[in-house]
């Protein structure tokens, strides 16, 4: 059975991309902190005939990030599809303007987006390029692409991460992986903002899908 690896797996996105790849028959692997959140999804999709397994790991912490990726792809027999999303940790963050950023505000950004992303394909890579396939997906924001002042230092580390993907698919053209960034710019789910625009996680969760099997995009910017 082909596998796929969610870093930052939660209820909303997590969940509903695990459910879109283990409907095509995909085994799923778990990551995030919560050992107890992820038991929680896992026994949700195996109720749903989809077979899951948690695998707690920190993204800050790039050495229990890569074991955890190993030993799901001992479990599972290898990593066919990665996708990096680790929106839980960026929560509750301090926000700035452009102006009023200093560097220690970008860090923790670039320490959750871009450094996290940089260890989880360390550990999947290897093996993709070996078999000569496979598919790497990072989740972000659309402030990647079209900056909000508001969100300055988080725009940055967004920016970053995407520039670092559209770069790595590049690398590997003609390699058998695919590398591709999915920009999100709207609330996922129910009770977001007055007039800012909001789409199920199911109706986003089909992009992935989309880039997985047609392989013919680097990236997906979803306005609604």
């Amino acid at each position: 059975m082909p596998s796929i690896a969610i870093v930052g797996a939660g209820p909303g996105m997590g969940l509903a991309i695990a459910r879109t790849f283990g409907s095509h028959g995909f085994d799923v692997a778990l990551i995030a902190r919560s050992r107890d959140k992820l038991n929680d999804l896992a026994g949700r999709l195996d109720a749903e005939g989809i077979t899951a397994a948690a695998f707690p790991a920190d993204v800050l912490d790039h050495d229990a990030l890569t074991q955890a990726l190993k030993d799901a792809a001992i479990r599972f027999g290898g990593i066919d599809v990665l996708e990096y999303s680790p929106g839980g940790s960026l929560e509750s963050t301090p926000l700035t303007a452009p102006s009023e950023t200093n560097p220690s505000d970008v860090q923790w950004a670039m320490d959750i987006l871009l450094y996290g992303a940089i260890a989880a394909t360390r550990a999947v890579l290897p093996a993709m390029r070996e078999a000569g396939a496979g598919t790497l997906l990072y989740t972000n924001g659309a402030g990647s692409v079209d900056p909000t002042p508001m969100l300055g230092n988080l725009n940055a580390a967004q920016a970053a991460l995407r520039n670092w993907v559209l770069s790595l698919h590049k690398e590997l053209a003609d390699t058998g992986v695919q590398a591709a960034h999915v920009a999100i710019g709207v609330w996922i789910g129910p009770g977001g903002p007055p007039g800012v625009p909001a789409a199920s996680a199911e109706e986003v969760a089909t992009l992935y899908w989309e880039l997985h099997t047609q392989r013919d995009q680097v990236e997906c910017v979803f306005t609604g």
